[in-house]
């Protein structure tokens, strides 16, 4: 390996641990609590060369939310290995049941983030945040169909909003039984779903 190799591959290194920083210290603490010190320290980098490879906080605001992007691909990349979209949507509250604990403490990544970027007067990072939440509508909606179901584009959002809504309350309430027995009635209504042909 050559000496200019390992400069890219240390630096390719640094970015990515900025990166995967910046969305765990953006969800935990907000954007507007948030310092460019702040994601430095949680990714082990000198706090003057994260200019190096973002220059604004901004812009480690859009590698969070590619890192949140990255996550639900991977994640619905890996339930399209399944044979039935039923088996995939179930698989989806399954993994938000599964970060529970996370939820009640810290709410929805990408949904908390979107809230707080909406705030904000230039309009960019906002929509930005919506375009990953659209990825995920687009997925749900995708296996509605694949099942048959009349209005899929209906029930992907019935879906979406109600994780958020679930995600929400467990961290208003900081209680995260709250997505253990909601997931288990979005379990039950895909169910219903496909017994009855359509529950609308």
């Amino acid at each position: 390996m050559t000496d200019s190799t390992r400069v890219r591959a240390r630096g390719a290194d640094k970015r990515r641990r900025l990166t995967a920083a910046a969305a765990q210290v953006l969800h935990r603490q907000g954007v507007e609590r948030t310092t460019i010190a702040d994601i430095a320290k949680a990714a082990g980098v000198p706090v003057g060369n994260v200019y190096y490879y973002f220059k604004t906080k901004d812009e480690l605001v859009q590698a969070a939310l590619a890192e949140h992007e990255g996550s639900l691909a991977e994640l619905t990349g890996a339930l399209d290995r399944l044979p039935d979209p039923l088996d995939r949507l179930k698989g989806l509250v399954d993994a938000w049941v599964g970060r529970r604990d996370v939820a009640a403490r810290y709410g929805c990544p990408t949904g908390t983030l979107a809230a707080e970027l909406d705030k904000r007067a230039d309009g960019v990072l906002d929509l930005e945040a919506g375009r990953v939440i659209r990825r995920l509508l687009d997925w749900v909606e995708r296996q509605f169909r694949e099942l048959g179901l009349p209005d899929a584009a209906g029930h992907a959002v019935t879906l979406v909003a109600a994780y958020q809504g679930m995600s929400l309350l467990a961290n208003a309430l900081r209680d995260p039984e709250i997505m253990t027995s909601q997931g288990a009635r979005l379990t039950r209504w895909l169910d219903s779903l496909t017994a009855d042909g359509d529950a609308s």
